[in-house]
């Protein structure tokens, strides 16, 4: 009984958290990347303007929480708000997948 009451607060603890369990799929990142991406961020996730950041290996719940409030509205940027508007939860997760795994 213990170790369930452990197991559901620890639940409860990442969930509060704002942690992300992602299972994108990085093959289907991989091809949105490269068309909606890679002309700022890199094919390989390696910018080509020092303005704007490399994506290669960047953590992927953080890919997806900032892809997220990019598209919802609740952070904004003039390039990135209308790049990440018509992205869906599913290819946010396969772009995140794809750039945390390089």
């Amino acid at each position: 009984m213990k170790k369930l009451a452990s197991v559901i607060t620890m639940g409860v603890l990442l969930g509060l958290s704002g942690a992300v369990l992602a299972a994108g799929d990085a093959a289907a990142g991989k091809t949105k990347a490269s068309t909606v991406c890679a002309s700022c961020h890199g094919a390989e996730g390696i910018s080509n303007n020092p303005i704007w950041p490399n994506l290669k290996g960047q953590k992927e719940a953080y890919l997806i929480k900032q892809l997220k409030a990019f598209r919802d509205g609740t952070r904004t940027d003039p390039m990135m708000s209308p790049m990440a508007k018509p992205l869906t939860d599913a290819d946010i997760d396969n772009v995140a997948a794809y750039f945390s795994s390089l």
